[in-house]
């Protein structure tokens, strides 16, 4: 599908330059902000449907401006993925924290970040998970208002953390391969890394608790019941 609209978010203007050409190329409409305040007025302005965040950005660098374009509501469920030179662990894991669909480390050669993107893009409209509103020992998940509550308390999750946790809970007590999560949350195009699981399993268990999925060694995870 082209016309799709890109925003690319990055305070290197050589790197605005060369992922914008090619992205044009394409037939993408792209869209461009040299620092996170821009590209928060730029967003709200067009509506992309896909946002690259860099990490490293003066004033407010990429993290927290993902944070804010997320507590805008026609922006929680834009696509947006980092691109950065750091490939910590702990900077995937910020990057995740923040509400971010996916992290792509550079360098990355021009036609492989375009199969990236496509690949990203695929996901808008048919990597949701499509589940009814669920309610298990204390956790409740309401789908239409993408709402989570614990007890009563209303609980924040990031897209895919709300995702896992909704694919866990339809159907408690069944162990999830790591394939099926894999498949069911990111349709199969494992860009991030093998950790990508792993560190949104980690997220849910710090907010939830650690009782509420079980590891099951070398098979998967499971909502206990």
């Amino acid at each position: 599908m082209k016309n799709e609209k890109i925003l690319i978010v990055d305070d290197d203007a050589d790197i605005l330059e060369i992922i914008g050409y090619n992205l044009k190329k394409e037939g993408y409409a792209v869209y461009t902000a040299e620092n996170g305040k821009k590209a928060i007025e730029v967003a709200t302005e067009v509506n992309p449907d896909l946002i690259i965040l860099d990490v490293m950005m003066p004033d407010m660098d990429g993290v927290e401006t993902c944070y804010q374009m997320r507590s805008i509501p026609m922006l929680k469920e834009t696509l947006i993925t980092f691109l950065s030179a750091r490939g910590e662990d702990y900077s995937q894991i910020a990057g995740f924290d923040a509400g971010a669909d996916d992290y792509i480390t550079k360098p990355v050669k021009p036609r492989v970040l375009i199969s990236k993107i496509k690949a990203i893009l695929r996901r808008k409209g048919s990597g949701e998970v499509v589940l009814p509103d669920i309610e298990h020992g204390g956790i409740s998940i309401d789908r239409e208002r993408y709402l989570i509550k614990q007890n009563d308390q209303e609980i924040y999750l990031t897209k895919k953390e709300f995702e896992l946790l909704s694919l866990l809970m339809s159907k408690p007590g069944k162990v999830f391969t790591r394939d099926v999560i894999m498949d069911k949350i990111w349709g199969g195009e494992v860009i991030v890394g093998d950790r990508t699981i792993d560190v949104h399993i980690r997220k849910l268990r710090e907010k939830l608790g650690d009782e509420i999925i079980r590891t099951i060694k070398g098979v998967g995870y499971k909502f206990e019941i």
